[in-house]
């Protein structure tokens, strides 16, 4: 017991030893060797339907959310907001979330299907601003690493998304020429 606890000493004085965390926080590799091994763990509970949606929730309660808001804003009129799984009875895939519209039309099925993509702002804007407050612990560089993929990773539209959004010809048309324009006046 003696050598457990010294071993588990050893091994916290190694990882709050400054060059140590240092490391990194500075260093590239460490944060996309921690996303990797991130997303390795989070696919392998894709085995059990109910381990998934436990480590799926908070990601797709941000999607759906972003959904909800964006089109309870643009008059889509939302019905109905679920984030727990279930089967497409057409693909056989479990839909981790999602939310129904009442009103879905040309000006509103773009932004409220590409909602989600708003997540990407609030990640740039922790990374900016609150990484710096983090606490320079690998606990710290843990958690912020783990946030962060969590709200990038659920940024991206899913194919439900993307098919409706470009099942508008005229809301692509509209979205079209408002991006051009926004493009030329930079």
């Amino acid at each position: 017991m003696e050598i457990l606890l010294a071993a588990g000493e050893r091994l916290f004085y190694f990882l709050t030893r400054e060059d140590i965390v240092g490391s990194f926080f500075n260093n590239r590799f460490y944060t996309i060797l921690s996303v990797v091994l991130l997303m390795r763990m989070k696919y392998a509970t894709y085995r059990s339907m109910w381990l998934s949606a436990l480590v799926n929730i908070p990601g797709t309660i941000l999607h759906e959310m972003m959904h909800f808001i964006v089109g309870l804003f643009l008059n889509a009129r939302p019905c109905n907001f679920t984030v727990f799984p279930k089967k497409d009875v057409f693909t056989g895939d479990y839909v981790m979330g999602s939310v129904g519209f009442r009103n879905v039309t040309f000006y509103n099925a773009i932004p409220s299907s590409l909602a989600p993509l708003l997540l990407l702002p609030l990640s740039f804007y922790i990374n900016r601003y609150f990484l710096p407050l983090v606490p320079h612990s690998i606990i710290g560089y843990v958690v912020y690493v783990l946030l962060q993929t969590v709200i990038i990773e659920n940024a991206i539209p899913s194919r439900a998304d993307i098919k409706i959004a470009m099942s508008f010809p005229h809301g692509i048309l509209l979205y079209g020429i408002l991006f051009i324009s926004f493009l030329l006046m930079l």
